[in-house]
């Protein structure tokens, strides 16, 4: 059974930091393309950050510079940095796990405010 199991959310306040992680169980995370994807309501899901295989890490515009994604191969986890945040960057943020099929963590909320 795939499990993936985000953590770190919270309250922080313009300007802020947060690190998120994703516990994989159930799958081996250098085997899969990982990613952050973020949802807020009446949006679409989109995709924050992604490590494919290769590494070569993949971040959307509106956080380059600001967010880095990594991945620990030893503790099968995945982590979203995210630094000099805005109050835009609220929103539900999910783990997902993806190769012939996709996995989806329960997602954890990020609220920037002051």
């Amino acid at each position: 059974q795939v499990q993936l199991v985000e953590s770190g959310g919270g309250l922080v306040q313009p300007g802020g930091s947060l690190t998120l992680s994703c516990a994989a169980s159930g799958i081996i995370v250098s085997l899969y393309a990982m990613g952050w994807y973020r949802q807020v309501p009446g949006k679409q899901r989109e995709l924050v950050a992604q490590i494919p295989t290769t590494g070569i890490t993949k971040y959307a515009d509106s956080v380059k510079g600001r967010f880095t994604i990594s991945r620990d191969h030893a503790k099968n986890m995945v982590y979203l940095q995210m630094n000099s945040l805005k109050a835009e960057n609220t929103a539900v943020y999910y783990c997902n796990a993806a190769r012939i099929v996709e996995y989806w963590g329960r997602g954890a909320l990020v609220t920037v405010s002051s």
